[in-house]
């Protein structure tokens, strides 16, 4: 019992006073609201209510349009159709600064088209990175990169996050983490 307690106090001890753990498998993820650079909302209950979710956490504008973001974008795009065939929902969280991170967000959009099952939405000033716990508070940097894959009852059963810059989810990692829909 000693020894839980003192690694339960080490582990704290090493978090930032007040730091939010991020979610875990097998944990209900946090609800957001948040909205897309053109004004649509975007509610996490309301979009896995009607299929899994794959929560992206983007870097978002630490300064720059980060290179390893734009790549893993294109490869969830070219791969957009086994998500639509799995009916799940992508929603890519760009976060930053709150002064002009739309105008931010549509540069790093310019190069893409978001199929109709993908949403980039803001996380102006990191309210949202903050309660999952993905702050990367340090100089040019914003959220460690994150992946989550949620289902309709809004669990967690995939959660992968990087704390750097690249190594992240690619687009079959994901497509083969999702569930498979019986065959008739």
């Amino acid at each position: 019992m000693n020894r839980i307690f003192v690694s339960l106090a080490a582990f704290a001890a090493v978090l930032p006073l007040g730091a939010t753990a991020p979610p875990s498998v097998g944990e209900k993820a946090p609800d957001f609201k948040l909205s897309t650079p053109e004004g649509k909302s975007v509610r996490l209950s309301d979009v896995t209510s009607k299929g899994p979710v794959v929560l992206i956490v983007l870097r978002g504008y630490p300064g720059y349009q980060c290179p390893y973001c734009n790549r893993q974008v294109q490869d969830f795009i070219q791969k957009s159709q086994g998500f639509a065939d799995a009916g799940a929902r992508v929603v890519l969280v760009y976060p930053g600064p709150p002064q002009n991170l739309d105008v931010k967000a549509n540069e790093f959009l310019a190069d893409k088209k978001l199929p109709e099952n993908f949403d980039l939405v803001l996380d102006p000033g990191y309210e949202f990175t903050n309660s999952y716990g993905l702050r990367w508070d340090a100089p040019h940097e914003t959220a460690y990169p994150s992946t989550f894959l949620i289902d309709r009852q809004g669990v967690i059963f995939f959660s992968k996050i990087v704390k750097e810059h690249g190594g992240r989810t690619t687009a079959a990692e994901i497509l083969d983490a999702m569930p498979k829909k019986p065959s008739r």
